[in-house]
Order: C-alpha cells, then structure tokens, then sequence
C-alpha cells in the first residue's frame, strides 16, 4: 500500500519485531548511513549516531523546552547546560548558511531547508514552476536501500516568501525504501517526479517510478493524477559490456588487475547474460534532458554493472523504451548537456579506478554512446553531479571535484560547452561533512538554484543556494 501527499502523516512507526523489545527495536534503526554502494566499488560507512544524542538535539524546540525547566536535582544542572551546548550548536548551523549569505551579496540565497535532522536525508530534486515557485524532493529514512522506512520528501518555498515549508510527504511505498529523487516540469506544465523503490533491500532489486502532477494544492502540495513504471527492455547487451569491461581492464590496470578487482568483475560477468539483471536495478539520480523535438531522455544507472542508460520517452513520458549503455568502469549517474550541433554530452559520477569524472557522446540522440573515458580536468572521488545548459550558451556543472571526499563542492562554467572548464568557485570548502549529490537548474530570472545533500556534525538536511552565473568568474 502506498501513500501519497494527500495523507498527513509523513513518518511511519514500523512495527516491532517479535522478540524484540520496543528500545531494542529502536536501536536497532539508530544509524545512518551516508550513501554506501554496495556494487562494483563500495564506499566505507559512516559512525552511526547513537540515541541518546539524537532524542537531545533533535528538534530544537524540545531542546529548548528542557532549558526552561526548574533544576529539580543537583546533578541536573551540568545535563542541561551539555543540552544547551547542542541547542546552540544547531541553532548555529542552522543560521549559518543566512550569514553566509549576508557576508556575500553575490550570494542571493543560503539556507537551510529543514533544521539538521537526525535520520538519512539525501538525493534532492527542484523545479521550478512559472510563478517563481520553488519545489525539492529529497527521501529520508533510518538508512538506504535496506532501510524499510525510507520515504520521498517535499518542501516549497513560493514566489516571495522567505521560508521553506515543512516538510511534506510525496510518496511512501510502505514497507519498502524509496530513494534517489528527480524531478521535472514538463512543456504542459506538469511535475514528474521519479524515483526508485527498492523490492529486496539491494539496488539491484530497484524499479524506478514516476507520478505527475497537473496542479498543486493552495498549500503547495502536489496534487498527483497520473504515476506508473520505467519498465525498459534493452537490447542485450551482454557481448558488447563484457568487451568493453574486459579493454578498459586492461588500460586501466597495466601492471596487473588487482585480485578484489578481478573478483568484483567476474561476479558481473556472470549477470551480464541474464535478462533479469540487464532489465531490473535502474534507477535515477540526475534530471531528465529535454532535446529540442520534444524527446525525454531520464538518465539511469544500475549497481548491478555500474553502467549508465537513458531512458527514452517521445510521447511526454507516457511510453519508454532504452537506449544502449554507457559502459565503463563505475560509469554512473550521468546528467546529459546538448551542444548547438546536436552532440551530446554525458559526465558521470566515477564509481571506478583513475579519480577522474567520466563523460561519453552521443550523436544519435541518446540512442547510442561513446565508451565513458575520464575527463581531463575534473576530479571525481565517486561522488554525484549535475549539470545546466543557461540560456546564453554556457555550461554550468556542480561537483565534488576532488580526488577524494565530498567537502568541497564546486560550481564550474565552461563558455566552449565542455571543451574546458576554466572557472571555478567553491559553494563549500571545508575541512569536514559532505556537501554532495547536488541538483542545480536556471530560473526564469536567470540566476541558478542549487539544492544538495548537507551532511555536518549533528545531522543531515537540504540547502539551497540561489547565485547569478556570473558569480562564478566574479573578482574575490
């Protein structure tokens, strides 16, 4: 059973398991972990935060609500000055991101959409709608993909207004983790959303989603009449990826394929023939690319074989069928960018060996692409990434373009559509947390939005930023 923004409840209390006790049952869900892929490269977990923090810091009103109380024991006096410390450190950090914007005018927007939150909150979506409104969508819950609670979140911030709304629910299948979110508005107005729920706690088990919406409600919800399923069908494909897995094998390890590497291959060899794996485990994580004949392409990825694929749809998203792969070496999450001649252009997120992000071509329309090859100048640590075509012809992608981490996360403007990159200017720089798994779009003001995953001591939440492009080639 599923539920959609019309329900009031956001969060589902799951039932306890028998022979468990309700705190054991809690516990149990106490971690979070921050974005672990589990296919052919993983990334190591974060400390998970324990309980007892969580029920202090989390939300500021109770916290403050505890301050306010009489000292009714000696030893009490040194608990709430520790409960206050927190509360003032979530205070901070969550106006932190508006003096960030007062110190730079430049800066339109900085902010926090929802205060930190103690539980996984992650892979934003934003559109936005003609009146100037703004809608995220991001999925929250006690972890990923084997977390059962895992829902999809909305929150808008209309034409005017200085707040983000609360939080709202946009769709739960219950029992089930519905994760990576992206959105789009389409050419009649409407808003997709897309997402993927994951049927056996893996991502290969994952089958994407979507639901539209022709209106929204007066508080701003999206009032959905139209969903259904990206079922694709590609051609196999098994001789052609088990060709190229085994070429770039052999490039990118000259001396020799590490032992693990050889083992993580060979296990994904064996899928590669079985239709099962080629057709189920896609899922999004970028926006769609609308091409100038009206053709869809939703860009997906699969775990399974960290390939990439676009899903096609030239009937306004009510039919889709493949393209053919971008095969590489951890080729995942592409965002497409079409060049004036038609090219076009996909960087990915490197899930693989070299460090680098990797792109390919098509010029076919997103039917076929180029082998992914590493990109010459921008650094990728296995982290997601976005991109915008402005109206005036530049290119603007978002990323973590680091060797390693997600501390830093940097906006780059290419005025050769993606032949170099020669500006640059950080959102974030810091020595810790993850600012990651951005989604950027152009309003109709021409300024960009930005919205990504927030990761700092004390929890997790989105932030929006609101700059004019040329911030990026600003003097500083």
């Amino acid at each position: 059973m599923s539920r959609g923004a019309g329900e009031s409840r956001v969060r589902v209390r799951r039932p306890t398991p028998r022979g468990v006790s309700p705190k054991m049952n809690d516990l149990r869900h106490a971690g979070r972990p921050h974005d672990r892929r589990p296919g052919l490269f993983s990334h190591s977990p974060s400390p998970q935060t324990i309980r007892t923090t969580r029920a202090l810091m989390n939300p500021l009103s109770s916290t403050l609500s505890i301050l306010s109380r009489p000292f009714s024991r000696p030893f009490s006096r040194p608990i709430v000055m520790c409960v206050g410390l927190l509360a003032g450190s979530l205070f901070a950090s969550f106006t932190a991101a508006a003096q960030e914007a007062a110190k730079d005018p430049s800066l339109l927007a900085a902010e926090l959409i929802f205060p930190l939150d103690d539980r996984h909150n992650h892979a934003p979506g934003i559109v936005e709608y003609p009146n100037g409104d703004l809608i995220v969508s991001w999925y929250r819950g006690s972890g990923e993909r084997t977390a059962d609670d895992v829902v999809v979140l909305g929150s808008r911030k209309a034409a005017g207004e200085t707040k983000w709304s609360e939080p709202f629910l946009m769709f739960d299948e219950v029992g089930f983790p519905d994760c990576n979110t992206c959105m789009h508005l389409d050419a009649r107005g409407r808003l997709w959303l897309f997402w993927p729920t994951v049927i056996a706690n893996s991502w290969e088990s994952c089958l994407t989603r979507y639901r539209y919406a022709d209106t929204l409600a007066a508080d701003g919800k999206p009032q959905w009449n139209g969903e259904g399923l990206v079922l694709l069908k590609p051609d196999d494909f098994s001789q052609a990826g088990l060709e190229a897995i085994e070429r770039l094998l052999k490039e990118g390890f000259p001396g020799g394929i590490p032992e693990r590497t050889h083992k993580v291959f060979d296990e994904a060899k064996k899928k590669l023939p079985q239709k099962l794996f080629q057709r189920l485990g896609w899922q999004p994580r970028c926006k769609p690319t609308v091409l100038p004949s009206g053709r869809i392409l939703l860009p997906l990825y699969t775990d399974t074989f960290s390939f990439s694929i676009m899903a096609i749809s030239d009937d306004g998203g009510m039919t889709w069928y493949a393209s053919k792969p971008i095969f590489g070496l951890g080729s995942i999450q592409p965002a497409v960018l079409r060049r004036d001649d038609g090219t076009l252009i996909a960087y990915m997120r490197n899930n693989g060996p070299g460090g680098m992000t990797l792109v390919s071509e098509s010029r076919d329309d997103g039917i076929s692409w180029s082998v992914a090859a590493p990109s010459p100048d921008i650094a990728n640590a296995g982290s997601g990434l976005d991109g915008v075509r402005l109206r005036d012809g530049r290119w603007v992608l978002i990323a973590n373009d680091l060797p390693e981490g997600r501390n830093r996360l940097t906006l780059l403007l290419s005025d050769d559509e993606g032949k170099s990159w020669k500006h640059r200017r950080a959102l974030e720089d810091h020595a810790t947390g993850s600012y990651h798994y951005p989604t950027i779009i152009q309003g109709k003001d021409g300024n960009l939005h930005a919205v990504y995953s927030y990761f700092v001591e004390g929890g997790e939440t989105m932030k929006y930023v609101k700059v004019a492009p040329d911030w990026i080639t600003a003097p500083r």
